[in-house]
């Protein structure tokens, strides 16, 4: 990790050429694209002299597409046909913008629509117009960037940490575009945990999509993870991603790790429209063997409201909000309800699903005649999707250091697992940080992943475990009348009801699992003896409380006890006072 981190810092000290030029927040649109060439070069390195020799000899043979036969012979998914290297552009200090151009541009289709993400050509512009355009190049040169030296999951850690320093300069915020790896490493085990027998068959293939994919980090721990599980297994994945430096970083990683690249889209995974500045969810319809991601928490979904609501109203579940919507203010489960939507059915084999959540999910929104979040978990429940929920510890990510919980939804859960759901308190599962990175304080180490994943795997009641039905998460919520009366006489209606009195009418939630009749005979009717449930308006509802669930008694500390505090407080500030004085 030491090494990553020393070669982080170094590209990010290549910026310091770039002070005085360009305003700090500006680092990044020159940092990233040229880390992402510089890899690509030294990827294609080895065969780019094989490439020059075959592009030479098909020249005149009139194909209409050389792409696949230049890929082969440079071993990836891409190639550059270019003459041109890092090394020969130094070799050329007087032409560099010329030929830098005349570089990219000479990238296959897939590679060069990643630098295009970045406007590139734009920044080679104002460098070459400073004079810095060579000096930068330069020192990127100086760069291995060769997998031999810095593997992929170790490119996906030095983009990140680049990210998070262009992200605190520009002050924008770090955690959309990555998750820590440990979490997703804690994901894939429970992701993969009931599949091992299934995954370790030779010759399998899976699928895999994220939906907020940013970087790609979820995407390559998964694929890693299946590679040291089964060598002979493939994990095709899939990802779509907003955001287009993110997108472009994420699709490189891919072409080197010799997935298809026209795997990877950007576009806004909500939407289901085309307008004039983003694409749709590029995978409508698209079915997957396991789904992860981790949406930002609490986005604001109101530019993509209209066609969201529409979706929803005009084709239900046959869309993919049919459940609800969720408030404007949090979109977390629009990402969840849009992954839900790609599981493949029971009959297809059956999907499994991994999201990240903050606390809101669990319990926002009430019953009510609209469909919303507690609409939302009812569907969600009632049709045993929900298997496990982790609650993370606190100051694990890197922009927010809130509660986050990991959700695990199955549409094949084995069979002891069926009708019920796992609560999991993992908050104490943590150890410190040498140093914070923004709000991250907390890491969770590989001893903790393994506890979890044992806690989850056992499927036990123990202190950090507990099994629930589904239904213990549900409720009736009644109203209570009581009624109105005049001069102390009830009112009655035509047939000689008693008329309800609003400004006493009351709400009562009553577990699933209760006799409403019982519940009121016991709770409500020995303190309001003429109350009555207006059964018409009784709705059902779905929260889930972990604190309840995990609540430890902790008894209150004796009246000593506190006066030997307030005294010894008393005697510290008497000491503090005499001094100001002296």
């Amino acid at each position: 990790m030491t090494s990553v981190k020393e070669s982080a810092n170094f590209i990010w000290s290549i910026a310091d050429l770039l002070r005085g030029d360009y305003k700090q927040s500006d680092y990044g649109k020159v940092v990233l694209p040229f880390t992402v060439l510089r890899r690509l070069d030294c990827v294609l390195e080895s065969t780019k002299d094989e490439v020059l020799k075959k592009a030479e000899q098909v020249k005149s043979m009139n194909i209409q597409n050389l792409d696949p036969i230049l890929n082969k012979v440079s071993g990836y998914n891409f190639h550059n046909r270019s003459k041109f290297t890092f090394d020969k552009l130094v070799a050329d200090p007087n032409n560099i913008a010329a030929n830098l151009r005349n570089y990219i541009n000479g990238f296959s289709e897939d590679a060069r629509e990643i630098i295009e993400q970045f406007e590139f050509d734009n920044q080679i512009t104002k460098l070459d117009d400073n004079n810095l355009l060579f000096m930068v190049l330069k020192r990127f040169q100086e760069v291995d960037l060769h997998p031999s030296k810095i593997s992929s999951m170790d490119m996906g850690y030095m983009f990140e940490e680049i990210i998070r320093k262009f992200a605190e300069l520009s002050n924008e915020t770090a955690g959309e575009h990555f998750t820590p790896r440990e979490v997703i490493k804690l994901m894939v085990n429970l992701l993969f945990m009931d599949d091992r027998d299934a995954l370790t068959k030779k010759g399998v293939v899976k699928t895999i999509f994220d939906c907020c994919a940013g970087t790609g980090g979820m995407l390559s721990v998964a694929e890693e993870y299946l590679q040291e599980l089964n060598p002979d297994a493939r994990l095709e994945l899939f990802g779509q991603e907003l955001n287009p430096e993110s997108y472009a970083i994420c699709k490189s990683d891919m072409l080197i790790k010799g997935q298809n690249p026209s795997n990877i889209k950007r576009a806004n995974s909500l939407k289901r429209k085309e307008s004039e500045k983003q694409k749709p969810d590029q995978f409508i319809g698209q079915k997957f063997d396991y789904l992860i991601t981790n949406p930002p928490f609490g986005v604001k979904w109101k530019k993509v409201q209209k066609e969201v609501v529409e979706e929803h109203e005009e084709l239900g579940f046959g869309g993919r909000y049919g459940a609800g919507l969720p408030s404007v203010s949090d979109g977390s489960f629009l990402f969840l309800m849009n992954l839900m939507s790609k599981m493949k059915t029971k009959e297809q084999g059956g999907s499994r699903l991994a999201i990240v959540f903050n606390g809101s999910p669990l319990f926002s929104g009430s019953p009510s005649s609209k469909k919303n979040e507690s609409s939302i978990r009812q569907w969600i429940i009632e049709n045993d999707l929900l298997e496990a929920i982790v609650a993370l510890p606190n100051q694990l990510f890197y922009n927010t250091g809130i509660s986050t919980y990991v959700w695990v939804i199955s549409n094949h859960k084995p069979v002891e697992r069926k009708g019920k759901v796992q609560l999991i308190n993992a908050v104490d599962f943590f150890q410190k940080m040498s140093k914070s990175l923004g709000d991250k304080r907390n890491e969770l180490s590989d001893q903790h992943i393994e506890d979890i994943t044992k806690i989850y795997g056992s499927f036990e009641e123990g202190q950090y475990s507990k099994i629930f039905d589904n239904e213990d998460f549900g409720y009736h919520k009644v109203t209570v009348e009581r009624p109105l009366k005049e001069n102390g006489e009830v009112v009655t209606d035509k047939k000689g009801n008693p008329k309800p009195d609003s400004s006493l009418r009351d709400t009562e939630n009553i577990p699933l699992k209760e006799d409403i009749n019982e519940y009121m005979e016991r709770e409500v009717l020995p303190h309001v003896p003429d109350a009555w449930v207006d059964e018409k308006k009784t709705l059902i509802g779905y929260e889930i409380n972990f604190t309840k669930y995990f609540y430890e008694y902790k008894p209150l500390r004796s009246l000593d006890e506190i006066r030997a505090d307030i005294l010894q407080l008393e005697e510290e500030t008497d000491g503090l006072i005499k001094e100001v004085i002296s």
